[in-house]
């Protein structure tokens, strides 16, 4: 019998929530270096390759004709991804996107775990999957789904949080964006934070939204299936 939200034909111009949690429920970040490197994947494939190019820093001519050259051999897909949420736990993610063609998530999600998988079988001497199975997927159908699946999202950022996290720094979330603590080109929170824009300060509104103690009810149909522990 296929898992529970195993999503094997997406619609194009359609949101999803995508996630997945290590083989196992094993750690997949181990230190700060990982979680750096994920989310450098995450801007390699989400930003325009022409920026990422001309965000090289100074180098000899050799080395910066190499590392063009592999940028634009690298698959990208920010013409077809927009990411909207996400969060990394130590031991599972969560994302929040949209796609443009129906077959993006599928090569985006491949490209990101075969590159991330890698880099971490390397590292730390192992072979086999990293993560368990194939990534999950839930279609988001409402505009309130929408908005209620960035809270359940970002309540997971809370925990680094409380856990000491320093929101401005930290790469583990979306959060912070949300937050205007700071711009980040492959994230868009525009969609979002516009429906509270009828507020003085939509991000202020936002973070209330989020962290109130009303408990996050009208999406449980959609997580309840989860499970990610």
């Amino acid at each position: 019998m296929p898992a529970k939200n195993v999503t094997k034909l997406y619609r194009k111009d359609s949101y999803y929530h995508l996630f997945n949690r290590g083989v196992e429920k094993r750690i997949i970040f181990q230190d700060d270096q990982d979680y750096t490197v994920f989310t450098n994947y995450l801007r390699d494939y989400l930003t325009p390759k022409e920026e990422l190019i001309d965000a090289l820093p100074q180098s000899s001519i050799v080395e910066r004709i190499e590392r063009e050259q592999q940028i634009l051999r690298m698959n990208n897909f920010h013409n077809n991804i927009t990411l909207i949420a996400y969060c990394l736990m130590p031991n599972h993610f969560h994302f929040l996107v949209k796609q443009k063609e129906a077959t993006a998530i599928h090569k985006f999600m491949i490209s990101l775990a075969t590159r991330y998988t890698m880099y971490f079988n390397r590292k730390y001497d192992r072979v086999g999957s990293l993560c368990q199975g194939v990534y999950k997927g839930v279609l988001v159908d409402t505009a309130e789904q929408l908005l209620y699946l960035t809270r359940y999202i970002h309540i997971q950022a809370l925990e680094l949080r409380n856990k000491g996290e320093t929101f401005k720094t930290s790469q583990r979330s979306s959060y912070p964006v949300y937050l205007e603590k700071g711009k980040v080109g492959w994230i868009h929170p525009e969609e979002i934070l516009g429906q509270f824009n009828q507020t003085s300060n939509p991000n202020n509104a936002y973070q209330d939204y989020v962290e109130t103690d009303v408990a996050n009810e009208k999406y449980i149909d959609a997580i309840k299936d989860i499970q990610i522990e």
